[in-house]
């Protein structure tokens, strides 16, 4: 065999499976949201754009993008700081960090609602704390606000993990000589950071926040878990339009919208993170 065929023939594992598990089922779903009645039709976009609770299924996901990702982004940053700067222990403090990666969305929600809930453990610990004689109904369709911050808690404790693994492999890669030559120059530890190591981490932040991103605009189940229909999200209208609706055109039209939403997102996050070619390391 050719060397020059061997990069090709390694690529091609990952090749078929975009093909099979991505190119394929985008093919069909654009083809659903495309077609009503066998006739080529923009009337399932119509239809998502003239339902009443797309504004706010928009506005509810847009908002909880900008507020989680922000969040986490920084409580990514401080711990894979900490994470690195550790002698002993690294291996456990990472570990400790990481265990809500593995939980579900479901269960993750369903941990959070056991908080929230009427007789949860806020209500008990007010109780016991002598601060409240009643439970109070945290998660009501009155108190959209306090649903909110449940989703964004619930978010921010469960996919934290999922930046920190990446910085902390992005900070792994940086060359120690870097920060030792700043530090023999009396740059403080906060300079050092934001001068050397942040610019440095680009790449990996890039692909960190992109990732993230991207799931964001994917939230449904904690947001189902704990507000049920009370905050509409993108997610969620797929989810009701495909099986309690029964209009698979119109489930299919609100995935394109937010795969466009993705892509948009991903575009600005590469050109405002991107690498110029004399910093790369």
């Amino acid at each position: 065999m050719s060397p020059a065929r061997i990069p090709y023939l390694l690529l091609l594992p990952a090749t078929l499976f975009l093909l099979v598990f991505f190119v394929y089922p985008f093919g069909l779903v654009a083809i659903e949201a495309f077609s009503r009645d066998g006739s080529f039709t923009a009337a399932n976009f119509q239809t998502v754009f003239g339902h009443w609770k797309f504004p706010a299924a928009m506005t509810n996901t847009l908002l909880l993008a900008l507020v989680i990702v922000p969040i986490q982004t920084v409580l990514a940053l401080a711990m894979a700081v900490l994470v690195t700067k550790m002698t002993r222990g690294r291996d456990m403090a990472l570990y400790v960090f990481t265990i809500p990666l593995g939980i579900s969305d479901l269960a993750a929600g369903i941990i959070w609602l056991a908080i929230f809930e009427q007789s949860g453990f806020l209500n008990s610990m007010l109780y016991h704390l002598g601060v409240s004689e009643q439970p109070t109904i945290w998660l009501g369709y009155q108190s959209k606000w306090v649903i909110f911050l449940a989703v964004v808690l619930a978010e921010v404790w469960r996919a934290t993990a999922i930046m920190l693994v990446i910085l902390v492999a992005g900070i792994g890669l940086i060359p120690k000589e870097y920060n030792e030559a700043a530090e023999v120059f009396g740059a403080s530890p906060w300079k050092r950071f934001t001068r050397v190591t942040l610019p440095l981490l680009r790449p990996s932040l890039q692909t960190a926040l992109i990732l993230r991103v991207i799931l964001a605009f994917e939230v449904f189940a904690v947001v189902a878990t704990l507000g049920g229909t009370t905050l509409p999200v993108l997610m969620g209208e797929v989810y009701q339009w495909q099986f309690a609706l029964q209009d698979r055109g119109v489930a299919a039209a609100y995935a394109i919208v937010i795969l466009a939403i993705s892509i948009a997102a991903t575009l600005v996050i590469m050109r405002a993170l991107r690498v110029p070619k004399e910093a790369r390391i």
